[in-house]
C-alpha cells in the first residue's frame, strides 16, 4: 500500500473513530429509549399496590373463614357420614347476601374431598349455581355431564390398568392366579365390556331432550359406580322460582331407587321462607338440617377485611383507617362481607390508577360512590319497559322543577310517555305499585302523605343521580324515542 492510499491521510471523516462511534450509539439508544415511552410505561412505573388482586374477589375461597367455625363445624359433622360411606343428611343454609355461606359451604367441600382421597373412599362434591342454570332441564343436563365425564375418565383408568396387568401376566412378572380373573380372556372379555360402556356415554345436550331422559342419564351416570355425592345448589330459591320445586322432588327421591351411590344435597339462599312454597314432602325430606348464617358486625368485617388484605396488598399500602371505613360502610348494608371486600378492592383500583403510592380515606369513598352508582345503573338497567316509563315520568317532573311529585302527575306523564311509544298504559294502580317497588329497589323515595278529605296521596322523589338514571334508560332502545318527545312534554309543564 502507498502512502497515498493510506486512509488515515487521505479519508480521514470517512471512517469515524471507535469513540466517535460508541457515543453516536448512545445518543440514538437515548433518544429512542425516550421517544418510545409507551401508553401504559407510565401506569407501570408507579410502586405496585396490590400482591394477588383474587383474594378479594367473591369467587375466592380462604384457607381459613373468620367468625363462621360454628357453621363450619356443624355443617362438618353431618358431611362426616360421606366418609363412612353413609349418605350424609340434607343441608339448608340461609342468611343475607355476604354472609359467608358459599365460601363456608366451598370451603367444607374442599376439605370433605381432600379426606376422601386421603382414605380413598370415593366422595365428590358438585357445585350448581341455579342463578346461572335456572332450569330442571339444565341442571339435569349440568350434572350429568360432569359425571359421565368423571366415569369416562374412571374407564380409561381402569382400561390402563387392565393393559398394564395383561402385560404383567404375559411377561411371567405377575402369576395368573394373583390377579382378579382366572385367566387372560375373562380380562380381555372385561376390557371389552368397559370399552363398550364408554361408547354408549354421551354428552347430554343443553336443550332437545325430553326432560325424563336427561333425568335417567342423570341418574344412570351417578349411579355407574359406587361413591358419595353431595350436590351444592346455590341460590337455590332462583331455581324454585323460576321452575318450581321438580327437580328437588326428584334428587331428594334418588337414594331410594340407587344401587351403588348415595345423593346429598346442600341448598344455599338468600331467602329464609322459599321453603313456604315447596312441596311438604319436598320441604321434609330437604330441609333435614338447616344452618343459619347470621350478618356480620362492623368488628368481625374488620377481621375479615384484615385477613385478606394482609395477602391482597403489598406491605404498609393501606393507610390505618382504610380498613375501619370499609368495615363501617358494609356493615350498614347489613353485614355484607361481599360488599366490604368490592369497597377495599375498588378503592385498591383507583389508588392504583391514580398513581398514590398508598390507598387512604378518600380512595374508600370514591369507591363507595363508584359502587353505588354501578348498582343503580344494574338496577336501572334491568327494570321492566313499564317500570322504566313510570321512572323517566318521576324524573321530567323533577327536571322541570315539579316539587313533591305526586302519583297523579307521575300517572298523567307516563300515560303520555306511553302513547309515543305505543306502549300499553297501565292503570293508575298498578302503577302506583311500581312505584312502591322502586321505592323497595332504593331508586325512589315514596312517603304517604295525608290530604285530609282529599285522601292520601305519595310524595315522591328520586333517590339516585338524575342523568345517570337518564342515560340509562334512553340506552334502551324501546325507549329511545323518548329524547324526541320530551320537549312536547315539557311544553305541557309550560302551559
Amino acid at each position: 500500500m502507498t502512502a497515498n492510499d493510506s486512509p488515515s491521510e487521505n479519508h480521514p471523516t470517512d471512517q469515524p473513530s471507535d469513540r466517535e462511534f460508541a457515543v453516536d450509539v448512545e445518543d440514538v439508544l437515548e433518544d429512542e429509549t425516550t421517544s418510545s415511552q409507551g401508553l401504559f410505561d407510565d401506569l407501570l412505573s408507579g410502586e405496585p399496590i396490590f400482591e394477588n388482586k383474587e383474594v378479594l374477589r367473591p369467587s375466592y375461597t380462604p384457607d381459613e373463614l373468620p367468625h363462621r367455625s360454628e357453621q363450619i363445624n356443624k355443617m362438618a359433622t353431618i358431611l362426616v357420614a360421606a366418609l363412612r360411606g353413609e349418605t350424609p343428611s340434607n343441608i339448608l343454609i340461609y342468611g343475607k347476601t355476604g354472609t359467608g355461606k358459599t365460601a363456608s359451604a366451598k370451603f367444607v367441600s374442599q376439605e370433605l374431598e381432600g379426606t376422601s382421597r386421603k382414605y380413598d373412599v370415593p366422595c365428590e362434591v358438585e357445585y350448581i349455581n341455579c342463578e346461572v342454570t335456572d332450569t330442571q332441564y339444565r341442571v339435569l343436563a349440568q350434572l350429568a355431564n360432569k359425571f359421565i365425564e368423571q366415569n369416562e375418565a374412571h374407564i380409561e383408568r381402569r382400561l390402563e390398568d387392565l393393559a398394564d396387568l395383561r402385560e404383567a401376566v404375559e411377561e411371567g412378572s405377575t402369576a395368573p392366579e394373583a390377579t382378579p380373573f382366572t385367566d387372560l380372556g375373562e380380562l380381555d372379555r372385561r376390557v371389552e365390556e368397559l370399552e363398550a360402556e364408554g361408547e354408549e356415554m354421551e354428552p347430554v345436550p343443553m336443550t332437545g331432550w325430553p326432560t325424563d331422559r336427561v333425568y335417567q342419564e342423570f341418574f344412570d351416570a351417578v349411579d355407574y359406580r359406587e361413591r358419595v355425592v353431595v350436590i351444592m345448589l346455590d341460590e337455590i330459591d332462583k331455581l324454585v322460582e323460576k321452575s318450581g320445586d321438580d327437580t328437588l322432588y326428584n334428587l331428594s327421591r334418588m337414594n331410594s331407587e340407587l344401587d351403588n351411590s348415595r345423593v346429598s344435597i346442600i341448598g344455599i339462599s338468600n331467602d329464609l321462607k322459599f321453603t313456604d312454597f315447596l312441596d311438604p314432602r319436598v320441604k321434609s325430606s330437604l330441609g333435614e338440617e338447616e344452618i343459619v348464617f347470621p350478618p356480620y358486625d362492623a368488628n368481625q368485617l374488620r377481621d375479615i377485611l384484615q385477613h385478606r388484605a394482609d395477602i391482597a396488598f403489598e406491605s404498609a399500602a393501606l393507610t390505618d383507617d382504610v380498613i375501619p371505613l370499609c368495615a363501617a360502610f358494609a356493615a350498614q348494608e347489613h353485614g355484607d362481607a361481599r360488599r366490604a371486600l368490592d369497597l377495599l378492592r375498588t378503592a385498591g383500583e383507583l389508588a392504583e390508577r391514580s398513581q398514590a403510592e398508598r390507598v387512604d380515606e378518600s380512595h374508600v369513598r370514591q369507591a363507595q360512590d363508584k359502587i353505588e352508582l354501578d348498582r343503580v345503573v344494574e338496577v336501572v338497567r334491568t327494570l321492566p319497559t313499564q317500570s322504566k316509563l313510570v321512572l323517566f315520568s318521576i324524573i321530567l317532573l323533577e327536571k322541570n322543577g315539579v316539587q313533591n311529585v305526586n302519583t297523579g302527575e307521575v300517572f298523567n306523564i307516563y300515560k303520555r310517555l306511553c302513547e309515543e311509544i305505543d306502549a300499553d298504559v297501565l292503570t293508575q294502580r298498578r302503577v302506583t305499585d311500581l312505584i312502591s317497588e322502586l321505592d323497595m329497589l332504593g331508586i325512589v323515595n315514596a312517603i304517604v302523605v295525608s290530604k285530609g278529605r282529599y285522601g292520601r296521596t305519595k310524595e315522591i322523589s328520586l333517590s339516585v343521580p338524575t342523568e345517570e338514571t337518564e342515560a340509562v334508560l334512553l340506552a334502551d332502545s324501546r325507549l329511545g324515542d323518548i329524547e324526541e318527545i320530551q320537549p312536547f312534554v315539557q311544553a305541557r309543564f309550560d302551559n
